[in-house]
C-alpha cells in the first residue's frame, strides 16, 4: 500500500512538474507588458547586470537605419530568437529568445537613436520566470555588441 502510495505521489509531482514546463512554453506574451523602454542607468563603458537581466549601451559609426539593419542580421541569427513586436520607425524591436531545453523566455528590448554623426544602441535582455538568468542574458547581449562593433568597423 505504501508504495503504491509513493508511486501516485511520484507520478502526480511529474504531471505537476510537466504541466508547469507545458504551460511555460505556450503562455502567450503580454506585448504591453513586455515591448517597454529599456531603463537607464548604462553607460558604454558599464554596463548594468543584474541577476534577472542586463542592460547594455554602445555606441556606433552607423546611422540608425543602417543600424537596424546590422541588428537584425546579428540578433534573428541566434537560435531560437524571434522578433515579437516593435518596429525601427517606432525605434525600438524587442525578440524573445527561449532556452534550448525548457524554453524558458528571455525578452530583449532594442532601442536606437541618432547620436552625432553615428547611433546608440540600448539593449535590454530580461528573463520571464524566476529570479536568477546565471548570466545568460548579459552574455547574449555582450556577443551582440562584439559581433555589431565588428560590423560596424568593416562597414
Amino acid at each position: 500500500m505504501i508504495r503504491k502510495t509513493a508511486i501516485n505521489t511520484a507520478w502526480l509531482l511529474l504531471m505537476i512538474a510537466l504541466s508547469g514546463l507545458v504551460y511555460i512554453r505556450l503562455a502567450p506574451d503580454d506585448i504591453a507588458q513586455l515591448h517597454v523602454a529599456p531603463p537607464t542607468g548604462a553607460t558604454p563603458d558599464a554596463p548594468v547586470i543584474e541577476q534577472g537581466g542586463a542592460l547594455f549601451v554602445a555606441d556606433f559609426k552607423a546611422p540608425p537605419q543602417q543600424m537596424w539593419h546590422m541588428l537584425q542580421q546579428v540578433i534573428l541569427p541566434t537560435p531560437r530568437t524571434k522578433y515579437l513586436a516593435g518596429s525601427a520607425e517606432e525605434g525600438m524591436i524587442t525578440y524573445v529568445t527561449r532556452s534550448l531545453v525548457f524554453g524558458f523566455p528571455d525578452y530583449t528590448t532594442v532601442t536606437v537613436e541618432p547620436n552625432g554623426q553615428g547611433s546608440r544602441v540600448t539593449l535590454f535582455g530580461r528573463l520571464r520566470y524566476g529570479r536568477s538568468d546565471f548570466g545568460v542574458n548579459a552574455k547574449r547581449l555582450r556577443g551582440w555588441v562584439e559581433a555589431l562593433k565588428a560590423l560596424d568597423q568593416a562597414g
